[in-house]
């Protein structure tokens, strides 16, 4: 029986340590999830301004981009997945990778083959233990991303796109991450980067009128210019909106862990007490049989 007792002391006591490290990591995803909202929210302005400047030089002139026109077959496409380069978030990288699979069917059904990006360890290790081919992977900071690493993803999948098909570039770019909606609400999302879908983050009133834009020298050179920035720009978006989410998502995990684990006590706690009640009254049982046997 004491050696009972001991194991639910031991349960107690792993189970305390364990709920410490989840209210720490449960304070620290409050902490930072903040700065991560106020960096989507100052994003914003920047991303709008640059969408307006590209969807008026696509509309208000009649070129032919191979950055906005719709090619006639699209044999590979390009698939930049987002997730996590940390664990201990819940079911965050799982939604993510199982909206990129279903993007990837979806594809394929189409006759089109499919190029991988990744960004993230999570991603990474998803597809090494299944033994599936990626084109490149890009980690470190997913909880926190530097905007020179969305410039780099939006090179190199712009090299990829400019290159022809034979000699393994792609028709079209993909992105999967998850949009940061509310502390609550995290959505595994589908983008299309190319060819162009301009689509602004931020809703406009009907009564806001867009900018007049006099293009110097040629507009076909202004979208040379613009559509780099534009990409470079909507990657870094998504990468802050898929920090922002995981670090809601990562609040939440920690919480429910901490939550289980506080149960957890109660209930070792209470076995605990019922074992020990359970050795007091075996040794009173016996030493009232001991006094019996003496006095008889």
């Amino acid at each position: 029986m004491g050696a009972q007792i001991r194991v639910y002391r031991q349960k107690i006591s792993s189970t305390t340590s364990m709920r410490k490290i989840f209210k720490a990591m449960e304070l620290i995803a409050t902490s930072r999830i903040g700065k991560a909202r106020a960096r989507v929210a100052a994003s914003l302005p920047y991303a709008n301004a640059i969408t307006r400047a590209v969807s008026a030089v696509a509309s208000q002139s009649e070129i032919d981009h191979p950055l906005t026109t719709e090619p006639d077959q699209i044999r590979r496409a390009a698939v930049l997945v987002i997730t996590s380069d940390r664990g201990l978030a819940g079911s965050y990288s799982a939604s993510v990778l199982k909206q990129a699979e279903g993007l990837n069917e979806l594809l394929h059904a189409e006759g089109k083959e499919v190029k991988t990006y990744l960004v993230g360890r999570k991603a990474q290790a998803y597809y090494e233990f299944r033994n599936r081919t990626y084109a490149r992977v890009w980690t470190g900071n997913t909880d926190a991303p530097e905007f020179g690493t969305a410039r780099e993803v939006g090179e190199a999948l712009l090299a990829e796109f400019a290159m022809d098909f034979e000699e393994g570039g792609v028709d079209e770019i993909h992105v999967v991450y998850t949009r940061f909606k509310s502390m609550v609400t995290q959505e595994p999302t589908v983008i299309r980067l190319l060819p162009l879908e301009v689509v602004e983050e931020q809703v406009h009133s009907e009564s806001e009128l867009l900018p007049l834009y006099e293009f110097e020298p040629e507009a076909e050179q202004v979208l040379d210019a613009l559509l780099p920035r534009y990409i470079e720009s909507r990657i870094f978006a998504a990468m802050l909106q898929a920090a922002a989410s995981e670090l809601a998502a990562r609040q939440r995990a920690m919480k429910s862990a901490g939550d289980n684990a506080t149960d957890l006590i109660k209930k070792y706690t209470r076995l605990r007490n019922t074992a020990r009640q359970a050795e007091i009254t075996q040794e009173l049982s016996e030493i009232v049989a001991g006094a019996d046997a003496l006095a008889s």
